[in-house]
């Protein structure tokens, strides 16, 4: 996690999203591809090569569902992405797999082989902690630089508005510590992401010196009056901030959430999508003779947008 923040500061706090669904890629190209995974593969790599040349994000951020719907070759695809993220990068951009994944004991443990090594091998993965804390303790295991330094996002904040279903429901007793003074479920899981930080800091002489902790928490850009007081409240966390973009989450409500220990904002569709309404090949698109290249430019000047309105709205905090 120490490695995304420093990536973040140094090409900016975007997250390029590559929930790359076939209808996303105009029906003339997919044409041209053996297989609708095989096109979404192509236009991966396109995007990965052009982000990493322009430095226009810190990481990239994989979405397994929009793989699995593809069946074997889209897992296939899925782990070829994995792949190419890692080797294109030269050992620089990271890649996130948001599996958000969170079981008990043995399954747990497979999970984290699962997508800490073999075919899935990623850098970072989401959990969801809502079977219990002791469902995140096999992931801790893989944070160590002998396992490679894995990280997780922890499921806290989410950018969907059904999230106050859960995570905002309140407890009878205290948030993760004193009896009696009630509290957000989401702060429990929040306190107990910054324990394990602490703890992790306290007993790993390698991570002393670390301005995060080896979690980092999962918190929406759509949710603006919770923004100030969750990055206030957890200073030391790195958040993963979905909702930017597409979703409709202001790029000033991100900018909030980047303050302090930092985090790296993602944009998926309104990437991947973005040759629906780029002026520069309109005459193509109108025409029905885009190709890949003029998808995958498209979605590079889209990445290069994002990343300036990000870092003009921190800027202006």
């Amino acid at each position: 996690m120490q490695l995304l923040q420093e990536l973040s500061l140094k090409n900016g706090p975007l997250c390029v999203g590559l929930d790359t669904d076939p209808s996303y890629i105009p029906e003339n190209i997919l044409r041209t591809y053996q297989s609708a995974p095989a096109a979404v593969l192509a236009y991966n790599k396109a995007i990965i090569d052009r982000v990493v040349a322009d430095k226009s994000a810190c990481c990239f951020k994989v979405q397994i569902a929009y793989y699995e719907a593809m069946g074997l070759e889209g897992m296939k695809v899925y782990a070829e992405t994995l792949k190419y993220i890692r080797s294109q990068s030269g050992g620089g951009l990271l890649a996130i797999s948001d599996i958000k994944r969170g079981d008990i004991g043995a399954t747990s443990d497979a999970y984290a082989k699962a997508h800490f090594s073999g075919d899935f091998e990623t850098d970072i993965i989401t959990i969801n902690p809502y079977m219990g804390f002791d469902t995140l303790q096999p992931f801790t295991a893989y944070s160590s630089p002998e396992k490679g330094g894995k990280g997780a996002f922890v499921l806290l904040c989410t950018s969907n508005p059904g999230m106050r279903d859960i995570e905002h429901q309140r407890l009878a007793g205290g948030a993760g510590g004193a009896e009696g003074t009630g509290g957000l479920l989401l702060e429990r899981v929040g306190n107990e992401i910054e324990r394990i930080g602490r703890q992790w800091r306290d007993e790993c002489a390698d991570y002393k010196e670390q301005t995060c902790g080896i979690f980092g928490a999962v918190v929406g850009a759509t949710q603006e009056a919770d923004a100030r007081w969750l990055r206030d409240k957890y200073a030391e966390t790195f958040f993963l901030i979905p909702g930017y973009g597409a979703q409709g989450g202001a790029a000033r409500i991100a900018a909030t959430l980047l303050d302090k220990a930092g985090g790296t904002v993602n944009s998926s569709r309104g990437i991947l999508c973005a040759w629906k309404k780029d002026e520069k090949i309109a005459g193509a698109r109108e025409g029905g003779s885009l190709t890949m290249n003029d998808i995958a430019d498209a979605a590079a000047r889209a990445a290069l947008f994002s990343k300036e309105d990000l870092l003009s709205a921190k800027a202006s905090l």
